[in-house]
């Protein structure tokens, strides 16, 4: 796993101290306390949040959402095979991969991004997700994600894009054992380029290659061949994938183009290889791809300058010697990410993440918690580069900001989803009292095969299951769904889909964001048990928090 080197703490700063106070403010609420450190406004009547038991549904939902053979480990025990035929008519092999959400097309830049995310979630993250038990969990979706990857590059220039297609499948309600419709593939080559495609694709891949570093040393360097092959490939013969494959025009379109992916794959391949020419190309076309010129408000499947941007910033932020040689344009790069950050905390001199009543990060009505979650995610992340370097505080218009107010941020985000709401309606499936029960899932909302295993056609699926009112009979557990609108009002219907429909890169980021939650709010409740004090005890709860600084740095 790989950490930010720690820096030496600057003389006479009392930001570590501050640092630190700020955690435990922001996490020991997390722990059901009523002592010293209880947030305001806080209902005891809700219990506390149970972030492990959040990071281990997480993980459990991309085995709901797996396509082709299942293994004998499968603990969805609702699923079954589906997809064996998926590229025959093609003569290639493109059985497994993930389904994004609800339907069963297999489109290729969301898995990507996906993966992309659980990866870098471990490379930070790892030591926190295996304290909590998860780590082989971990890597298994990850691995279930890239071996499906390798499988689609069947030649340098040719990657297979999707298998499905969007419009036959959308007119069916079916398992996906049962699928009727078409599984027609689609590619990208030298002719019909996806730069966009294989740079996301790149990226996952290199950033999976340094997960298995250690623990499976040549896979790790099959993915980052195959990261490198597909790099060369976007960057040689540049184009939007959606311009390539109309069928996907519709459903995932890449309108932020492809610059942003091509510089997301260069700075994982310069992450992954240590190479300079990997950063010399993030370098020298960070204005031309607008790397340094998109100042975001938002992160997403389709926009990845705010990521990027933070991956650049880490070069500094960790005194990479080869930051030192790029430093100017390094230093744009994390000015914009910092105005990602700072935005979401509502610093950024007007120019905001707009929020909920509820506090919820808002972006825009159509899955919103997708913007909640990698908000949570880059948060988290850049809330730890800060605590490992010289810096410690994010340099906002409006104020700076202390690591450990990112945290609360981060954390606030993850609450909200785990139900501490206006409406105390977890949005994370089958954890909590509540929950959404009509989840706009086709295999999810269909008695299991297993429990029935008569074929169920493309409009009885509509017929008997979509429109029937009632609970789905399978439980959808870990899924994120797309939440509440801008005045955190949400309907539980599965026709609802903008609301009720759940996507991988939902839940992707949480995976780490639950596992550091956990992990820090687990050292906060051996160090300070935040019960009823005396005041007394709130002191040595002081001089507890203080002793919290190592994990912080």
């Amino acid at each position: 796993m790989s950490r930010g080197r720690a820096r030496p703490q600057a003389a006479g700063s009392s930001h570590a101290a501050a640092l630190v106070l700020v955690l435990v403010v922001a996490l020991s609420s997390s722990l059901g306390g009523r002592g010293c450190y209880a947030a305001a406004g806080e209902d005891e009547e809700q219990p506390a949040v149970d972030y492990r038991e959040a990071l281990a549904k997480s993980l459990l939902y991309f085995e709901s959402q797996r396509s082709g053979r299942l293994p004998y480990n499968q603990r969805v025990t609702w699923r079954g095979h589906s997809g064996l035929t998926d590229g025959l008519q093609q003569g290639v092999d493109l059985v497994g991969g993930y389904y994004d959400a609800g339907d069963h097309v297999k489109f290729g830049l969301p898995m990507a991004f996906t993966v992309t995310m659980l990866s870098w979630g471990a490379i930070e993250f790892g030591t926190d997700i295996a304290a909590a038990g998860e780590w082989h969990h971990a890597l298994e979706a990850i691995k279930w994600g890239t071996d499906y990857f390798v499988k689609a590059h069947t030649e340098p220039f040719v990657y297979w894009a999707e298998v499905g297609d969007g419009d036959t499948d959308h007119y069916c309600w079916q398992r996906p054992e049962d699928m009727t419709t078409s599984r027609q593939a689609y590619r990208v080559d030298k002719d019909n380029p996806g730069s966009d495609l294989a740079g996301e694709t790149a990226a996952a891949l290199a950033a999976a290659s340094i997960v298995f570093r250690r623990s499976n040393p040549h896979y790790s360097h099959l993915l980052l061949h195959h990261a490198q092959q597909l790099f060369e490939f976007g960057d040689r013969y540049r184009g939007s994938y959606d311009s390539s494959i109309e069928e996907v025009r519709s459903y995932y379109a890449s309108v932020s183009g492809y610059h942003d992916e091509l510089l997301w794959a260069a700075l994982w391949l310069h992450r992954a290889t240590g190479r300079d020419d990997y950063l010399r190309y993030a370098v020298d076309k960070a204005d031309s791809f607008g790397g340094v010129g998109w100042a975001m408000t938002e992160f997403s499947w389709d926009v990845k300058y705010a990521g990027l941007q933070v991956l650049a910033a880490k070069l500094l932020l960790d005194g990479e010697p080869q930051a030192a040689e790029h430093r100017s344009v390094l230093e744009q790069y994390r000015e914009k990410a910092e105005h990602y950050l700072c935005a979401c905390l509502g610093r950024n001199n007007g120019s905001n993440v707009d929020r909920s009543p509820g506090g919820m990060l808002y972006v825009r009505q159509w899955n919103n918690l997708q913007y909640a979650s990698s908000a949570a995610f880059l948060l988290t992340t850049y809330s730890r580069y800060l605590s490992g370097s010289g810096d410690r505080l994010l340099r906002c218009p409006d104020g700076p900001a202390a690591p450990g107010e990112l945290l609360a941020l981060a954390r606030s985000q993850a609450d909200y989803i785990l139900g501490r709401n206006p409406r105390r309606l977890s949005y994370m499936v089958g954890y909590g009292r509540r929950f959404p029960v009509q989840v706009h899932h086709r295999g999810a909302s269909i008695v299991s095969h297993k429990e029935d295993n008569r074929f169920i056609g493309c409009m009885q699926g509509f017929d008997d299951w979509f429109g029937r009112g009632r609970s789905n009979p399978n439980v959808l557990a870990g899924a994120i769904v797309g939440g509440p609108n801008c005045r955190d009002e949400f309907r539980d219907d599965r026709g609802n889909y903008m609301q009720t429909e759940a996507c991988t890169y939902n839940t992707a980021p949480m995976v780490a964001v639950f596992a550091r939650l956990h992990r820090l709010t687990t050292a906060a409740a051996v160090e300070a048990n935040a019960s009823d004090t005396s005041p007394e005890e709130c002191r040595r709860q002081d001089a507890a928090a203080l002793r919290l600084s190592a994990e912080c740095r």
